[in-house]
C-alpha cells in the first residue's frame, strides 16, 4: 500500500513506472549510482557517485544493500557509503532495515512505484521509488523537520 504524507494528495503512479513482481529479485546485482543532494534551507548542494550492490548476507536470511563511492559536499570530496538490509516478503515485497536491524520502511514495487515514510525524531523522510525499466530505477527522498530540509535524488542503473 502506498503511504501519503498527511496534508498532501496521494502521488500519482508515473506513466513510466515498470511493474516489478519481486522487489528483491529485481534489485539483486550491481548498479551504478548517481545522487544529487540539496539542503533547501541553505542552498548547499552536492553529489554522490558510486556503486550499489544487492547481495545475500552471509546467513542468507536477508539481502544486503551496500553503497560505496565519493561524496562531494561544500567543496569537500570524501569516501562515503552505507549498508541496509532487505528482508524478502512472501508476496514480492520487502522490509528495509538499517544495518543494525532497526526498521526503516516497507517496499512494494509491484506497480513500479512506491512511496515510503520514515519518522526520525521530529524529522520525516518521504521516499518515492520509481522503476523506469528492467535496468533503471529512481529514488527521491524529501526530508522535512526541525533538523533537516533536504532533497536527495538518486538514479540507479544496472551494471
Amino acid at each position: 500500500m502506498n503511504v501519503t504524507v498527511p496534508g498532501t494528495a496521494p502521488a500519482a503512479v508515473p506513466a513510466a513506472a515498470h511493474p516489478v513482481p519481486d522487489a528483491v529479485a529485481y534489485l539483486t546485482g550491481h548498479w551504478s549510482l548517481d545522487r544529487t543532494l540539496i539542503d533547501l534551507d541553505t542552498g548547499s548542494h552536492g553529489w554522490f557517485h558510486g556503486t550499489a550492490a544487492f547481495h545475500p548476507a552471509a546467513d542468507r536470511a536477508h539481502m544486503l544493500h551496500t553503497e560505496d563511492g565519493e561524496l562531494s559536499w561544500n567543496g569537500n570530496v570524501n569516501r562515503a557509503g552505507r549498508t541496509l538490509r532487505l528482508l524478502p516478503g512472501p508476496d514480492g515485497t520487502a522490509e528495509v532495515a538499517f544495518a543494525d536491524g532497526r526498521p526503516f520502511h516497507h517496499l512494494d514495487l509491484r506497480t513500479g512505484h512506491w512511496t515510503a515514510l520514515h519518522p526520525c525524531g521530529q524529522d520525516l523522510y518521504h521516499g518515492t521509488y520509481t522503476v523506469v525499466s528492467p535496468d533503471e530505477w529512481h529514488l527521491q527522498w524529501r526530508t522535512t523537520g526541525p533538523a533537516k530540509n533536504q532533497e536527495l535524488r538518486s538514479v540507479y542503473r544496472r551494471q
